[in-house]
């Protein structure tokens, strides 16, 4: 996912010349393209993430478009505030871009864990979040961001992820893509890179899969009415249960009778926050996959 979002900037930035990328002293061998062709748009805040994301708020409010990058939990809850006050109250067009979600970084143990990620971001009204499962949703959410510029969060993977789609979707907020078509099992609705374990999980039993890697507050409206078409829904995520993407989806909703009985969630174990291992290993140990 790295690969396609910085390739994909670099493309996006050819037309759109507001567009600016601030790293937090990283990123180096994967954001050297922008770095090489828009040498005034590309900064290096140092190890100074709070600064990293004032920053770019600054470059926000006078017209740019700006892409914050560094790893994991980095610019998200070392910047909580700068993020809470700069960018999502004055709804600017900034977005936090943290490679490495979920597990990806399991070996670098808890520090390094961003299982908690959803739970801060979604809190803040006008942030949406883009979690897109492969490297074709990575290129459909920046394509997005870039033509509905406003404060988000854009969650990826780290490399080496598979595709899952044939070619780039289209994306809107709240809206399920299909990934694999299935019979009357349940749906198996992923976001993020939990995508994988959940197209795994609809290859053994029959069941549809789908991805949603794009939501917000605003985007629960309309939740219970595409809920209410199928038999029911699992729900796929590389995060702790609570303050996730299921725990969106039960407060989508909540209001429709009947509904809530037929959502499952599948999410990470508390018990990934005390072990360093692999991914693989970790979302095994987390209960994401057999």
């Amino acid at each position: 996912m790295r690969s396609a979002f910085i390739d994909e900037l670099v493309t996006l930035a050819e037309t759109h010349d507001n567009i600016a990328l601030v790293v937090g002293d990283l990123g180096f061998s994967v954001v050297e393209p922008f770095a090489e062709r828009f040498p005034d748009r590309f900064l290096n805040a140092g190890v100074a993430e709070q600064n990293m994301t004032g920053l770019a708020a600054g470059m926000a409010s006078e017209g740019y478009h700006v892409f914050t990058y560094s790893i994991a939990n980095f610019p998200t809850f070392r910047c909580a505030e700068q993020i809470r006050n700069d960018v999502d109250h004055h709804r600017l067009a900034v977005t936090v871009v943290a490679v490495g979600g979920g597990l990806a970084y399991g070996a670098l143990g808890y520090s390094h864990h961003a299982v908690q990620d959803y739970a801060l971001i979604r809190a803040m009204p006008n942030m949406l979040i883009a979690a897109p499962g492969d490297p074709f949703e990575t290129r459909a959410c920046l394509r997005y961001l870039v033509d509905h510029p406003q404060p988000s969060y854009l969650r990826l993977g780290k490399a080496g992820e598979p595709c899952f789609h044939a070619s780039v979707p289209q994306v809107a907020p709240g809206a399920w893509l299909s990934v694999r078509d299935g019979g009357a099992n349940r749906v198996l609705l992923s976001t993020g890179a939990a995508l994988g374990a959940a197209v795994a999980a609809g290859e053994r039993d029959g069941s549809a899969v789908l991805s949603m890697p794009r939501w917000s507050m605003a985007a629960k409206a309309g939740q219970a009415d595409r809920f209410a078409q199928t038999t029911g829904v699992t729900t796929f995520e590389d995060h702790l249960i609570d303050g996730g993407f299921g725990s969106w989806m039960f407060e989508a909703i909540a209001g429709t009778p009947g509904l809530a009985a037929r959502l499952a969630c599948r999410a990470l174990a508390p018990e990934v926050c005390e072990t360093v291992a692999s991914q693989a290993t970790l979302n095994r140990i987390g209960g994401l996959t057999p």
